[in-house]
């Protein structure tokens, strides 16, 4: 298997997850939403993935020890699943906040 396909083999896994849990994250809650959401929301989509890519290719270099090459893709896929699903969880927890702040509730 080629190098590049090797190391990004976690990312190709989980992005169908990381997709289908983005566009959740962005469509809910529905109201309030203006042109200052959707660019915060997509912002704090792309920080999610290249924290996510960055996160994964460290975890491939940094494997070591008994587990051989299939180590690395497990500690490489739990991290990119970790940092998303990290980020996007912290986001979502400031963005309600921030909104019940704004609506008054």
């Amino acid at each position: 298997m080629p190098s590049a396909v090797q190391t990004d083999l976690a990312l190709i896994l989980f992005l169908p997850a990381f997709c289908i849990v983005g566009a959740l994250y962005c469509f809910y809650p529905r109201r309030p939403r203006g042109a200052l959401r959707w660019i915060a929301d997509l912002a704090v989509l792309a920080l999610a993935a290249l924290a996510s890519v960055a996160a994964m290719r460290w975890g491939f270099r940094a494997a070591t020890g008994v587990g051989g090459t299939m180590w690395k893709q497990v500690l490489a896929t739990l991290l990119a699943f970790g940092f998303f699903f990290g980020i996007v969880g912290i986001a979502a927890f400031v963005r309600a906040r921030l909104l019940r702040r704004m609506t008054g509730s």
